[in-house]
């Protein structure tokens, strides 16, 4: 991973690294090794995260027919 420092700017540098970690799920990572996993709970967990990724792909193809209604857009203030 790789971030430019423009103008000398490091904390906005910092600010995107921690942005690009937090994508790739670096911080969760880290969490979850940072303390042993028993079999049994990496089961149970795996099995939660594969039911809330498959409702979530439901809701959004629901959506996408219009069976459901979308997400509500926030109004931005033009410039």
């Amino acid at each position: 991973m790789q971030v430019l420092v423009r103008d000398n700017n490091v904390e906005q540098a910092l600010r995107v690294l921690k942005k690009k970690m937090q994508r790739e799920g670096l911080f969760r990572e880290m969490k979850a090794r940072s303390a042993f996993e028993k079999p049994s709970e990496k089961r149970v967990r795996e099995k939660a995260e594969a039911v809330r990724r498959h409702r979530k792909l439901a809701r959004k193809k629901m959506q996408r027919e219009g069976l459901i209604p979308g997400p509500k857009r926030v109004a931005r203030p033009s410039r």
